[in-house]
């Protein structure tokens, strides 16, 4: 296996993690929009993901194991195995009365590291942004550095967002739960043309994502006097 596949293999297992989105933190893509003093900052917080059957189905096929890399930790109850990694930095709109809306980007710390028949990768150094729905991701696997762009739509109108009650302009403790990650065709056709023939779709839910953290709005812009 080359050294691009090996590379591929380790993102592509650990693809819902390139998918995250921080709840209020979602999508920011340069664009050449200026934008500041119209993102705040999300502090104290974490993400969850929580691969599902269909997801697995991809690691069992690779006779892959995942295990996390610290700080990040493994989770397992009765609902399956979830990977927590906290919130390293994080800006972003989380759009409260129109939630599709979000965007914003930010990084993890911690990892996971997955492990195969053909040897150990470990998916460090993970950053995601989220736009129009769009989730795009970078990562190191192995040492080399991986980028995916729009690899993942994120179902932010399906999943449950709450917000702490606060005066406007205040800081907000924000949970976005239960957010579908599903892969945009142009990573069904790379992961096709790299690993052959799967069952996975554009429709297939890899992983719901979780995540929790305090949002402080950026401050007021005043208005300009003639």
């Amino acid at each position: 296996m080359s050294t691009t596949r090996r590379s591929m293999l380790g993102a592509a297992l650990a693809g819902p993690l390139l998918g995250w989105l921080t709840g209020t933190a979602a999508g920011a893509v340069d664009d050449g929009t200026d934008r500041a003093g119209k993102l705040g900052t999300l502090t104290d917080g974490w993400v969850e993901v929580r691969w599902t059957a269909e997801a697995q189905a991809q690691l069992d096929r690779f006779h892959a194991m995942v295990d996390v890399v610290a700080p990040a930790r493994m989770v397992l109850d009765e609902r399956g195995p979830a990977v927590h990694l906290p919130i390293r930095a994080a800006q972003g709109d989380p759009s409260l009365a129109n939630p599709p809306r979000a965007r914003g980007d930010g990084a993890l710390d911690g990892g996971v590291s997955v492990r195969t028949s053909k040897g150990d990768y470990r998916v460090v150094n993970l950053a995601g942004a989220i736009q129009d729905g769009l989730g795009s991701g970078r990562c190191e696997v192995g040492g080399a550095e991986m980028g995916h762009r729009s690899a993942f739509r994120c179902g932010l109108a399906e999943g449950k967002l709450t917000a702490q009650p606060v005066p406007a302009g205040y800081p907000m403790q924000v949970r976005l739960s239960g957010v579908p990650l599903r892969p945009t065709q142009e990573a069904v056709d790379a992961y096709t043309a790299n690993f052959g023939a799967h069952p996975v779709t554009v429709d297939t839910v890899l992983a719901y994502v979780t995540a929790q953290g305090v949002y402080t709005p950026p401050p007021a812009v005043k208005e300009q006097q003639p």
